[in-house]
């Protein structure tokens, strides 16, 4: 993940694509794949979304590793036994193993299982969400929003693009920054970014248009985890989010928008960054709270005034339901569980 003094994400994903025609070997069949995920990570905390915004629960089951692993990788820790009831693993590396046995990168979440064969399909986060709306639509609940629109997608990609590389990855850019030089490029243009975005806000409810898109999704994951970890674990302290009125509202907008606020899981992102990332934080001290160093967790739940700038949510589509009680966030880890 480093390279020298700097931070450098491994970028080589499994990148076999799940298809609606099966072109790339895989093809979209419901209950066959089995989504793995790890609430504390951000970068799978867009699937989680982005499935149950859809309506994809049935089609795309979900599997939940526990907050903290080592370098052989996430572990099933929270399920009975350390199994996963479905891959029958104790580990995701097992299903990585399956797909290559020589397989020497990451074992990341999210990752796509093929139940049939224990084999992992993809980690290709940006691609699997994206999938979610173009391929798996056959599948998705009746009304689901078009997060992914054909008239946006430029618009969309190029938000991503800025979004990813100032926002999303510079974060862990600022945290794991091996000098002081690298530190403050990555914080500079963090909070540089930020400022654009909050002048962008100021006038629209949503980044790109006037509903939820994939843009929104990706911010917002970044931004749910910023006052809890990143303001002080990662030292991207120049302002709280609490304290940047715009964006402040702006997520808990998002927040309290059914698919959002109910997928958080505060308590899994504390322990995830203060006990695996030992390199920072070597005493493996975990700040009391569900949020530390920001805001009580009610105040995700008080009036943001975003819908006075308009806009439609969904667009012509309508809201997801109740989360249904095998993907609920615990009790006590999110002020709406």
């Amino acid at each position: 993940m480093s390279s020298g003094k700097r931070y450098t994400r491994d970028s080589r994903y499994i990148t076999t694509r799940i298809t609606a025609d099966g072109g790339d070997g895989y093809r979209v069949e419901p209950g066959r794949y089995r989504l793995v995920v790890s609430r504390a990570c951000p970068w799978a905390s867009r699937a989680t979304i982005v499935r149950r915004l859809l309506g994809l629960e049935e089609a795309l089951p979900m599997a939940v590793a526990g907050p903290v692993h080592d370098e052989r990788s996430w572990t099933f820790d929270l399920d009975p036994g350390g199994r996963d009831p479905v891959l029958g693993i104790s580990r995701l590396r097992e299903a990585y193993l399956a797909r290559d046995p020589g397989y020497d990168r990451g074992i990341t979440v999210p990752a796509v299982v093929d139940v049939p064969s224990g084999k992992v399909v993809t980690n290709d986060f940006p691609r699997i969400t994206l999938d979610m709306s173009l391929e798996w639509t056959a599948y998705q609940r009746p009304r689901a929003p078009e997060l992914y629109p054909p008239a946006l997608r430029a618009h969309i990609d190029d938000v991503n693009d800025v979004v990813f590389r100032d926002v999303n990855n510079a974060v862990y850019e600022a945290g794991f920054a091996g000098t002081q030089e690298a530190y403050e490029e990555a914080y500079t243009r963090l909070f540089d970014r930020l400022d654009r975005l909050s002048a962008r806000l100021e006038r629209s409810r949503y980044l790109v248009g006037d509903t939820i898109t994939e843009a929104d999704v990706r911010l917002f994951t970044t931004l749910v985890r910023f006052d809890a970890v990143y303001h002080g674990h990662f030292k991207c302290n120049r302002q709280k989010l609490s304290e940047m009125p715009v964006l402040w509202a702006y997520a808990r907008d998002l927040f309290q928008t059914p698919g959002f606020g109910d997928t958080v899981d505060f308590e899994d992102i504390k322990r995830h960054y203060h006990l695996v990332h030992d390199d920072i934080n070597p005493n493996g001290i975990v700040p009391a709270g569900i949020v530390p160093a920001g805001p009580e967790p009610a105040a995700w739940l008080t009036p943001h005034g975003r819908a006075d700038l308009g806009g439609r949510p969904f667009g012509d589509g309508t809201a997801p339901g109740p989360v249904a009680p095998r993907d609920a966030v615990p009790a006590g880890h999110n002020p709406m569980s």
